[in-house]
């Protein structure tokens, strides 16, 4: 994983880099409805709320559990003794972030929503009351991690989540038999190349021309870099767009030429 200090420095490089995220020269229609319907969207749901709430709640939680970590690791500890407030502090994605992918469910309505690394939930909450008529299907390797996540999600009453519990090699290729196709996944599981990559190949016999996969952590490390570029230069993806810290993948025929974008967020 990168430094903090290079981290920024990749950051400053991409925020000057990058397309406004005003939508302005957008000659996109699909991602100018983007950038100005779901990007730049800031109602306050009331579900936000709801969510932070219990983000606050596990800030403030001392229980300690035993964490299997399957990817590349932790940022802050090596130790697999963890505090459920240190996960949440360290772990779970940032409310910008849960947000966009809260309103990205909103708005395209994806019925069959698949999500590689529940932690406590908090993503998984987003992603399950952006749209209530869909199923989130959510996969956690760390059996402790996954039962106070099955506990947050009593916590919010929610009824359209599906829980797997298991190393992702164990369990992928099942759900995706059974639950095909898919419209909408959220891949933040695995920060390594290959792993990353697996994924991915496996996703691709499930999707269809309006499926969206966003990518956790692209500019995470080297091999996550690395591993954004493959995909992205992949022959299926017809639209790429990097928001730096999550990667939105698109198959959208009507790309006639394969168009990357970098927006900023």
């Amino acid at each position: 994983m990168y430094s903090p200090v290079k981290l920024t420095k990749k950051y400053i490089q991409y925020y000057w880099q990058a397309n406004n995220s005003k939508g302005h020269g957008m000659h996109s229609p699909f991602v100018f409805s983007f950038i100005t319907k779901v990007l730049n969207d800031t109602t306050a749901y009331k579900d936000y709320a709801r969510v932070e709430a219990m983000r606050q709640a596990l800030l403030q939680d001392r229980t300690v559990i035993e964490v299997q970590d399957f990817g590349a690791g932790s940022v802050t500890t090596n130790s697999n003794q963890r505090k459920i407030s240190a996960i949440a502090r360290h772990a779970a994605k940032p409310k910008k972030f849960g947000q966009l992918l809260y309103r990205m469910v909103q708005f395209y309505k994806p019925q069959n929503i698949l999500e590689l690394g529940t932690s406590l939930g908090i993503t998984s909450a987003y992603l399950a009351l952006g749209n209530p008529q869909g199923r989130l299907i959510t996969l956690e390797g760390a059996p402790a991690i996954a039962t106070a996540a099955r506990q947050n999600f009593t916590r919010l009453q929610l009824q359209n989540i599906e829980q797997v519990v298991g190393p992702f090699e164990n369990t992928l290729d099942n759900v995706l038999s059974k639950n095909t196709p898919i419209d909408f996944a959220f891949l933040d599981g695995n920060h390594r190349l290959q792993p990353t990559l697996d994924y991915f190949e496996q996703l691709l016999p499930h999707i269809h021309n309006d499926t969206i996969l966003v990518f956790d952590d692209i500019h995470w490390s080297l091999e996550m870099e690395e591993a954004w570029q493959q995909i992205t230069a992949h022959e299926a993806v017809r639209c790429s767009i990097d928001l730096f810290f999550v990667g939105v993948v698109l198959f959208r025929k009507e790309f006639l030429e394969k168009q990357h974008f970098a927006i900023r967020f």
